[in-house]
Formats: structure tokens, C-alpha cells, sequence
């Protein structure tokens, strides 16, 4: 089957399975340790809450710093990205991982320490914005490797397949080592995985997408990916995305504690975590008539449905069943909002358009965290639920009422200045 969808692979309705597309030449070497590295990601805010809120008892106060946190994270993210798009991907790597390092020792060491709130905030602040966009850097570095190629869906949907992998794992380690090891276990992990993984990933060259090759008049036209309206649409669509992961963190938390087994958040929020991946699976293997655009508002129904049931549930084994429906609706949005950015944006700004995208995955989140946090703190872990609700809600009425805003970018008028069109990678 493989070898007959190969042959086929100029054909549209056809689909290169992930098998074809890990056999790409050198797609491995930064695969596994961009693997690693996406770690802060997924072990970041859950490791913040349970160390916050073991040493102040306040999930409000835990959520305030994890927002500070995911705010900032936001807010630099995108400079980033456009960094390495300007400067290449190990320029910006480097000194971020090194930074991200000592600021989660620092943060580790005041909240142990008992330091005040605002000694908190103070070392969240370079703590977020040190966290290296690992998952958009090896986005472009597929799209730089397969631009034009049918493989670039498919590996759309591996790289979500990689994102939500981490969420089933990373959650789960943080949680063990937070409420079984230390309540700073978590976060001393994640600092070392994002060093260790970010290093080996910064060292893969020969994979790097180039930089400061692009014609003058496509640097001016395409100044910044924010400045194209879809990648704005789509910015609103994983805010909501955001505020699903975050609202479900604290939320889960919270419910655990209630019920006198904090223990099991790992286990909820890993099924939470394994649906999407489960989806993100599917949603690759399957060869897809309709368009990435018609597939984002499908799912991104779907998403808003779901969650709006999560305030509804008080069984744990009821709120494992719909947290893992929640998740399978996440990876048919976020795969699509990311397959669209190939047609909205050039390859000169992809790095820094999925840094947006990432971006407000974590503004949401972050916003997720502090509203989930003081409604948990006065009503209950119920309350918390209610956050997935109106983000996504919110979303998904700008994603249809500005859907076509999603349409693919008009083809440039000039080929041969189109250099950035196909994205050589740079050799040593």
C-alpha cells in the first residue's frame, strides 16, 4: 500500500504515509532531539502550578505565576522565530536554551525559599521567554525539506502526532516526579531535557533551513507573518486551543485534590492528551478530500461542543471519557490551522508564523490558567471547566465569521525572484 500511495503522490486525493515521509534524508538527526526538547511545552505550566501551589496552598496564586509564565512566552515566541528566520535556528537556540536553564533554577530556588509573589513573577518573566520554539523550528525545517511535496500535510500531522505525544508524556512525568519525588522534581526534568535535547538539536546544521537568502522585495512584502490576515485567524483559533490545555491543567488538578486522589491528574490529563494524539494519528493516515480550511471549522465545531460538557461532569471515570473526546477534536483544528500556514505565508516567515501560532496556544493557556485558577479557588473545581467553554466559543465564532480570511495567498507575480519559494538547507 505504501509503495502504491508513493507512486501516486503527484495526484492531490493522495496521502504519503508517515513511513515515506521518515525515510526524508536526515529527518531523523533532528527529530529525536527536537523530541526532548519540546518538553517545557507540556511539563512548564503543570510543573509551576504543583510547585506554586505545594508552597503557597493557593491554586490562584500557582495559576498567576504559570500565566506570567505562558504570557511571556507569548509575547517572545514570535521575535524568535523571526530571529531565526533572519539569523538561522542555532544563532537564537543556543543562548535561549542556556538562559531557560538557569531561569527555572532561579524560579525553582525563590519558590522553595518561600520568596514573595513578585520575586515570582520576576523570574517567570525570563523563564517564559527563554522557552525554545523547538516544534516551529523543526516545522520549518520539514517545510523547507518538502516544500511543494504532497509529504508536507503528512507532515503537518506528524509533527501534531509529536506535539500531543509529549502531552501524554511530559503532564504524566511532571505530575509523578512533583507528587512522588519532590514538589520541584518537574521542573528541574523539564530544565534538563530542554538543555540536553536543545543543545543536540541546535548542533543538526546540516537540517537548518537557510537564512537571509530572500529577494529585498519579498523582505518588505512579508515584513511579518502577523501581518497576514489568516495567520491572524488562526492566532484567535489556538488562543482558544490554549485555553482548553490550560483551563484542563488546573481544572484536573484541582477535581484530583478534591476527590482525595491527586495522583490520577496525571492519568486524566494523559487521556486528555492521548485522544488528541490518537486523532492526530488519523487525521495523517487518511487522504483527505476536503480542504484544511473546511477541516478546521469541522473540528474546531467539535472542539466547542466537547468542551462545553466539561463543567457538566463530576465522575472521574465520566471526566476521563470526555476529556479524551475533547482531545480528539484538538488534532483535526491544530493540524489544519498548521497545514494552512504553507499556503498564507512564504517560506521566508514560516519559523516566525508558527511561533505565532505557538505563541497563542500559550497566551491562551496562560490566560486559561489564572481564570481557572481563582474559579477553582472560590467555586470549585467545577468552575474551572468553564474557561475551555468560553475560549473556544469565542474562537470559533471569529474562525466563521472570518473564514475567508483563510484563503490561500495569491502565487507571486514574479517567479524568478521567487527564491524564498523553495528554501535550500544550509551545508557545512
Amino acid at each position: 500500500m505504501a509503495s502504491t500511495v508513493a507512486t501516486d503522490s503527484s495526484r492531490a486525493s493522495a496521502r504519503p504515509g508517515y513511513g515515506q515521509l521518515l525515510r526524508t534524508p536526515g529527518a531523523w538527526t533532528f527529530l529525536l532531539p527536537g523530541f526532548a526538547a519540546r518538553q517545557p511545552f507540556a511539563m512548564l505550566t503543570i510543573g509551576i502550578v504543583l510547585l506554586v501551589q505545594s508552597t503557597t496552598g493557593s491554586y490562584g496564586s500557582a495559576g498567576a505565576v504559570a500565566a506570567v509564565t505562558g504570557v511571556s512566552m507569548a509575547l517572545f515566541a514570535p521575535q524568535s522565530g523571526k530571529l531565526a528566520d533572519r539569523y538561522g535556528q542555532r544563532t537564537v537556540l543556543v543562548p535561549g536554551v542556556l538562559l531557560h536553564a538557569a531561569s527555572v533554577s532561579v524560579l525553582v530556588a525563590l519558590a522553595l525559599s518561600g520568596a514573595p509573589m513578585w520575586a515570582l513573577f520576576a523570574a517567570a518573566v525570563p523563564t517564559g521567554a527563554s522557552v525554545p520554539q523547538v516544534g516551529p523550528m523543526v516545522r520549518a525545517r520539514w517545510a523547507a525539506r518538502l516544500d511543494g511535496s504532497p509529504l508536507m500535510s503528512t507532515a503537518a500531522a506528524f509533527e501534531s502526532v509529536t506535539d500531543e505525544f509529549t502531552f501524554v508524556v511530559g503532564p504524566v512525568l511532571a505530575t509523578a516526579l512533583c507528587t512522588g519525588v519532590h514538589p520541584a522534581a518537574g521542573l528541574v526534568a523539564e530544565a534538563a531535557l530542554t538543555l540536553v535535547g536543545g543543545l543536540l538539536f541546535a548542533a543538526q546544521r546540516r537540517t537548518q533551513p537557510a537564512h537571509g537568502l530572500l529577494a529585498a522585495s519579498e523582505r518588505v512584502e512579508h515584513a511579518s507573518a502577523l501581518s497576514v490576515p489568516g495567520v491572524r485567524v488562526l492566532a484567535v483559533a489556538f488562543l482558544g486551543i490554549g485555553s482548553v490545555f490550560g483551563g484542563m491543567q488546573v481544572s484536573l488538578t484541582a477535581f484530583t485534590e478534591e476527590i482525595g486522589n491527586p495522583g490520577a491528574n496525571g492519568l486524566l490529563y494523559g487521556m486528555f492528551a492521548a485522544g488528541n494524539m490518537l486523532a492526530g494519528v488519523a487525521v495523517g493516515a487518511i487522504a483527505w478530500k476536503s480542504g484544511p480550511r473546511r477541516r478546521l471549522l469541522v473540528g474546531y465545531t467539535g472542539l466547542a461542543m466537547a468542551a462545553s460538557l466539561l463543567w457538566t461532569t463530576h465522575s472521574m471515570l465520566l471526566l476521563g471519557a470526555l476529556g479524551l473526546v475533547v482531545g480528539v477534536f484538538i488534532a483535526p483544528a491544530l493540524i489544519s490551522g498548521y497545514t494552512l500556514v504553507e499556503d498564507l505565508v512564504p517560506a521566508s516567515a514560516r519559523t516566525e508564523a508558527f511561533t505565532w501560532l505557538t505563541g497563542a496556544v500559550a497566551l491562551g493557556q496562560a490566560s486559561a490558567v489564572t481564570v481557572a485558577g481563582r474559579l477553582a479557588d472560590s467555586y470549585g473545581s467545577t468552575a474551572g471547566f468553564l474557561v475551555p467553554l468560553g475560549g473556544t466559543a469565542l474562537a470559533l465564532v471569529t474562525l466563521t465569521a472570518l473564514r475567508s480570511r483563510l484563503a490561500p495567498r495569491p502565487a507571486p507575480r514574479t517567479v524568478a525572484r521567487g527564491v524564498g519559494h523553495r528554501v535550500p538547507v544550509t551545508v557545512d
